[in-house]
């Protein structure tokens, strides 16, 4: 039995019992420090090879980590060994930030669910870029780019910009979040016209950097869950006109319908796992029937077993990540969703 099949009965608990926040950032010191030779061997686990090709890219597998887990790359070559077919860092901003006030994360046991409004805190894309350049982990890496709290909503292709040139060159795929409840306006970039010069400028510069790199990296659009079929529909018709290269259903909710009455419901901020799982396979197969195959889909939210996993893949994903389920379920559910797709 792998040590990690012992994690909800007896590791769970103990990580529980801190807050959220600080549990988190242990995790991640954890994972620095396993990440090293020869421990990122015997701290990795063994999983099925269902490769995958999406966005030109080739996947050892269709399951992912989502951005929010390790947004600096601190824990890169562990979380790698872990069976993942692809990470995706971030989300990172051109110059380090605190985030929101603490406490800024909360625990929905009862839900299996998480909110947070941590706020793109992050230790800026340069440390990212160093990270890396120096990881060994072999398999695909994205990186999710957002813009500096301080930094005006119409400036904001600036902050995208910055990123996208100095991660360029280190990763596969970049995806563009534009739709964190937690970033004072941000999902406004959502409507039609801002996206349409945001996404524009990046496509622009995409080009530039094939050019110049000899590498086409991806880009992928990443969108909420609270979205009205209107405005759905504009999103897609904007990414299939400026031929984005993939598109993420989706990010946190704002939405407390599921977990209404369960305590720290009424906090501010993203509401992830299980309550998300339903609305946001909803808007992945509104999409992915707006889309018609023209985009590729990864599927986020609420993925916590094969069940879910292959929701999200009947709904029209071909890629998946989870984030949540790995908070409640530890390593072992990436093992269990693999092996079983």
């Amino acid at each position: 039995m792998s040590l990690y099949a012992l994690y909800p009965s007896l590791i769970r608990p103990l990580i529980f019992c801190m807050d959220p926040e600080n549990a988190h950032s242990m995790t991640i010191k954890l994972g620095s420090f396993l990440a090293k030779e020869p421990l990122v061997k015997l701290a990795g686990q063994k999983v099925a090879s269902k490769p995958v090709e999406v966005m030109g890219l080739k996947f050892d597998n269709p399951l992912g980590l989502a951005a929010g887990m390790d947004k600096n790359g601190d824990a890169i070559d562990y979380l790698g060994a872990l069976g993942f077919g692809h990470l995706e860092l971030g989300t990172v901003t051109p110059l380090p930030q605190e985030g929101n006030a603490r406490p800024r994360m909360f625990r929905i046991v009862q839900a299996h669910g998480l909110i947070n409004r941590m706020g793109f805190n992050n230790k800026g894309v340069d440390y990212l870029v160093t990270k890396l350049q120096q990881r060994h982990y072999k398999g695909i890496v994205g990186v999710s780019i957002g813009k500096n709290e301080t930094t005006p909503l119409e400036r904001a292709a600036d902050d995208y910009l910055i990123c996208m040139n100095k991660v360029y060159k280190y990763c596969d795929y970049i995806a563009v979040n534009i739709s964190c409840p937690n970033t004072k306006d941000l999902t406004a970039l959502q409507e039609a016209e801002p996206l349409i010069k945001l996404i524009g400028a990046l496509k622009e510069e995409q080009a530039k950097l094939a050019h110049e790199h000899n590498k086409y990296v991806p880009l992928v659009v990443k969108i909420a869950p609270d979205l009205t079929d209107v405005q759905l529909d504009a999103i897609c018709q904007a990414c299939l006109s400026l031929k984005i290269d993939g598109m993420t259903c989706t990010n946190t909710t704002t939405s407390r319908d599921e977990i209404y009455g369960l305590p720290h419901a009424s906090e501010w901020g993203g509401l992830s796992g299980e309550p998300l799982r339903q609305k946001a396979t909803q808007i992945l197969s509104k999409v992915h029937a707006s889309v018609k195959n023209q985009i590729p889909l990864i599927g986020v939210g609420g993925i916590n077993g094969v069940i879910a996993a292959r929701e999200k893949m009947a709904a029209g994903a071909s890629l998946l990540q989870l984030y949540s389920a790995f908070v409640y379920q530890g390593p072992q559910v990436i093992a269990d969703i693999v092996d079983n797709l």
